[in-house]
């Protein structure tokens, strides 16, 4: 018999505990420790003089007409860590998010805002800002991602591409990549979408756009939360930022209207987790950094 002990051991189970979604399904095609593997690549990537990295997020939630409380916290998170390891941070997203990380400096870079627009304007685009900024590494966290119909798909299957900019050509033109997503639509995805439609739960259109580090979990948020768990037992120094900051800034999310995107509330919420819940899950992460470093 498995305890809960035994099941909540790693990273890995608890970013994973209660799916709801079924992204779970991934789980064996990645690697046992795929947060730990994309720590290591990331601290790889370091070097002298501060090297510069892209962080795209949010997703737009059709039924609210606004974005969603899933990925600006943890890719915030992310970005002020790597901030920290000695990396320069650019976040990118459209007109409907931009707000959302321009925070006076809380998120320790700067926003660039990526226009929504054809496919060749958004190549050209994507083209000319990586030759501006040369970033070592491009992430994303909960951004959906193009599919095989160059369309965007929310979890319904219904269409949002008229909301969302093309920023996975900033994916298909640089090889340093990592995706964080909870639901098979989101840019990453796209190295198991073959799998992904195998998986009742799973959209049956996925995401197409790959990259060379995915990480899965049941909130988007609580993968970046993982990467950075698995960062901190690396460097010997936890990085994983408190349930209470997170919670502060679901609260000024909400103010600028963001939503849970399940539950369609401003109330802190997460992918119809409270945030109770949420502080739980970085709690325990932070619990099992402490008993490693």
């Amino acid at each position: 018999m498995v305890t809960a002990k035994k099941r909540n051991s790693s990273i890995e189970d608890i970013i994973l505990d209660q799916d709801k979604r079924g992204i779970s399904a991934l789980r064996p095609f990645l690697p046992a420790d795929y947060c730990k593997e994309a720590a290591q690549w990331i601290l790889s990537q370091r070097a002298p003089g501060k090297k510069p990295v892209i962080i795209t997020t949010g997703f737009y939630i059709l039924s609210s007409q606004v974005p969603e409380t899933d990925g600006p916290p943890g890719a915030i998170a992310l970005g002020r860590a790597l901030h920290g390891l000695g990396f320069e941070v650019f976040y990118v997203t459209d007109h409907y998010c931009f707000s959302l990380l321009n925070l006076g400096g809380e998120q320790q870079g700067e926003v660039i805002e990526f226009p929504i627009t054809d496919h060749e304007k958004s190549a050209q685009f994507a083209g000319k800002l990586l030759a501006q900024i040369k970033p070592a590494m491009v992430m994303s966290i909960e951004r959906c991602g193009l599919t095989k119909n160059r369309r965007y798909l929310n979890m319904r299957g219904r269409d949002i591409s008229e909301f969302n900019a093309k920023v996975d050509y900033l994916f298909a033109a640089t090889e340093n990549t990592l995706g964080i997503g909870d639901g098979g639509n989101e840019i990453g995805m796209g190295k198991y979408a073959a799998q992904i439609t195998q998986v009742p739960s799973l959209p049956d259109e996925p995401a197409i756009t790959p990259v060379n580090h995915l990480i899965i979990a049941t909130v988007s948020n609580w993968g970046a939360y993982g990467l950075l768990a698995a960062l901190s037992i690396l460097c010997r120094k936890d990085i994983v930022p408190s349930a209470e900051w997170e919670g502060a800034l679901l609260k000024e999310l909400n103010a600028k209207g963001t939503v849970d995107g399940i539950t369609g509330a401003r109330d802190g919420g997460v992918d119809a987790f409270t945030q109770e819940q949420n502080a739980a899950i970085i709690n325990r992460l932070k619990k099992l950094v402490a008993a490693k470093v």
